[in-house]
């Protein structure tokens, strides 16, 4: 095997021992007495030190071999677990994570201070090792170490007197606390490194391109004849099998990320003076592994939230004739072609009057506004940038607060995010996430000759409006469809603006008082956020599946598109960014209605 290969393997192990690390810690932290966790956890430290030894990452080994050591002298008995040790010990794994992660990507990752942690930890093995053959005149043992010989206190509650004890060695730790990141790390591999899946997705997408080239000029030279070549549908259905074949190899469980909040809602409740469970579902249903690493910011944060300002204190939820505990749920399940994950919590549930009134307060929607809103729609507004209905900052984040980033995150991905909520009883987030990013399913259509292509996940309708059909609001442009009054713009009106900061404000009417009066308008409604728009275009072309690419850095700043792709013509055909163009939109309706107020 190539070094390379051989360093992505140990890393792909050590992020995994890590992660498992953590979950064993968190559940020998509720099973103290557990001899099945502590034999895991011993295991698992001793490969993670002979893996690293092996590779030549001394630093590391020794790491692991000191945490080895604390276990080994565990399982003799030899020393006790409490509160104490299991802080030091949660501190330790989190400098063993970065220390992985520095080697792994020093460019990317500061080599974590780790002197500190690690003396501490080799005096209490050797002070544990020493009382535990002690001589004949024993030393009462220090609260630090706790030896299970550790005589219990007078039952008068006196304290007897103490024989002289040896004074503990202190050891200040040296900034060992690492920073807790939000977006969490998953594996760089799958069952084979994933930039090889890479590579071969990209010549995948070539494939495709090639083969609608092939087949679009197969069409123009027998346009006469009837029927498809034999040769030609056998092509098409090889590549779509082996790109069906190169997504499904790309499939993770999201499993692989669901065990790793074992530990983020044992600190958070732990901080929160909580007491909480995590409840794992559905780990078996696969997604995309890149979808699952952009997503994980965001389930940081929902899960983070429904422990802060979701669960109840033990005390509120007794009184309510609730469990003690609280119960976060992480579930997920597949319909069709997508992936629904879920986080659950039991607790008081969002207010959605407070919500409204923050609202109000905030000058967020009008007070006509606030009396039309049901209740589905008001409790969207936590989604609207800088918007909090928490009364109160604290260390962890309000429910609320960034959730504006939850959102656009979840759309990068072409996904889209609901809630659910009971007052008293709790709130549910349901993240709805394509299977995979490489293809999208979209709608071309034509504007000044140039073919753009709209994704299908956020287009209800096609419709044709006669300029009579359209009339004037106060807010722009509207047309009934389908016994309701949209609103619709022409999409060559917004291409056209040299400032979306300051536009003019009758961008939205321009090209519409520049046609003739029997004009008719192709139109593509689009659906986001629960709110409709129609999108007028030139032409309307047809459905197509395309492997979508990233702009490039000269593009990066382009508004209104989220990437491109080439058609079988060798044209290249830009993606709309439909959630950028409805976030403008509805942001200029705003403006005009406080302007108008």
């Amino acid at each position: 095997m190539k070094d390379d290969e051989l360093r992505e393997i140990f890393f792909t192990e050590a992020q995994e021992q890590y992660d498992e690390l953590n979950r064993l810690f968190v559940e020998l932290e509720q099973n103290k007495q557990d001899k099945q966790i502590i034999d895991s956890l011993f295991r698992l430290l001793h490969t993670l030190k002979a893996n690293a030894g092996g590779m030549g990452f001394e630093q590391l080994a020794q790491f692991a071999h000191i945490l080895e050591d604390v276990f080994g002298e565990i399982k003799k008995g030899h020393l006790h677990i409490n509160s104490e040790l299991f802080n030091t010990l949660f501190r330790a794994n989190d400098v063993l994570g970065a220390m992985i992660q520095h080697l792994k990507d020093p460019e990317h990752h500061e080599a974590p201070k780790y002197r500190g942690i690690k003396t501490k930890l080799e005096v209490l093995v050797r002070k544990t090792r020493a009382q535990a053959t002690p001589p004949a005149e024993e030393t009462p043992a220090s609260d630090e170490t706790q030896p299970a010989r550790e005589a219990a206190p007078p039952a008068t509650g006196i304290p007897s007197k103490e024989k002289k004890s040896r004074r503990p060695l202190k050891i200040e730790d040296e900034a060992t606390t690492v920073a807790a990141e939000e977006q969490l790390h998953l594996s760089d591999s799958i069952h084979v490194p994933v930039k090889k899946l890479d590579n071969l997705l990209n010549l995948v997408g070539e494939l495709i391109i090639e083969k609608d080239r092939i087949i679009n000029l197969y069409e123009q030279l027998t346009a006469q004849r009837k029927g498809y070549n034999t040769e030609m549908t056998h092509i098409q259905r090889l590549t779509n099998e082996l790109q069906h074949a190169v997504m499904s190899i790309r499939l993770v469980q999201v499993g692989t990320l669901f065990k790793k909040f074992h530990r983020i809602v044992r600190d958070v409740a732990n901080e929160e003076g909580k007491h909480v469970r995590l409840v794992l579902k559905g780990m078996e249903n696969e997604i995309d592994r890149n979808i699952l690493q952009i997503i994980s910011e965001s389930l940081v944060h929902l899960v983070r939230n429904a422990i802060s300002h979701g669960i109840e204190t033990e005390d509120e939820r007794v009184k309510q004739r609730k469990p003690g505990q609280g119960i976060i749920t992480l579930s997920a399940e597949t319909v069709k072609e997508e992936v629904r994950i879920q986080v659950s919590d039991d607790g008081r549930g969002i207010d959605v009057e407070k919500i409204k009134q923050k609202a109000l307060q905030k000058g967020l929607i009008s007070p006509e506004e606030a009396k039309r809103m049901p209740p589905e729609q008001l409790i969207q507004l936590i989604f609207l940038p800088g918007f909090s209905s928490a009364d109160t900052v604290t260390k962890i984040s309000g429910r609320g607060v960034g959730m504006d980033v939850v959102k656009r995150a979840i759309e990068r991905v072409g996904g889209q995010i609901d809630i659910e909520s009971t007052l008293g009883k709790g709130t549910t987030f349901t993240l709805i996430l394509p299977l995979s990013m490489a293809v999208k399913s979209t709608l071309l259509f034509q504007l000044d000759d140039i073919t753009y292509a709209i994704p299908l996940a956020y287009t209800s309708a096609v419709s044709t409006f006669r300029k009579s059909d359209i009339h004037y609001v106060r807010n722009g442009l509207a047309a009934n469809f389908l016994g309701k009054s949209i609103s619709v713009v022409f999409l060559k009106d917004i291409f056209s603006l040299k400032s979306i900061q300051n536009p003019d404000k009758q961008f939205i009417v321009k090209s519409f008082e520049e046609t003739p009066d029997d004009a008719l308008f192709p139109t593509i409604i689009i659906n986001y956020d629960q709110k409709e728009i129609g999108i007028i275009v030139d032409r309307l072309l047809q459905q197509k599946e395309i492997v979508e690419k990233p702009l490039g850095t000269l593009l990066k700043d382009a508004h209104f598109v989220s990437g491109a792709t080439i058609l079988g013509t060798g044209e290249v055909c830009l993606v709309l960014d439909v959630p950028g163009i409805m976030h403008f939109l509805f942001k200029q309706i705003r403006s005009y209605q406080n302007s108008n107020a």
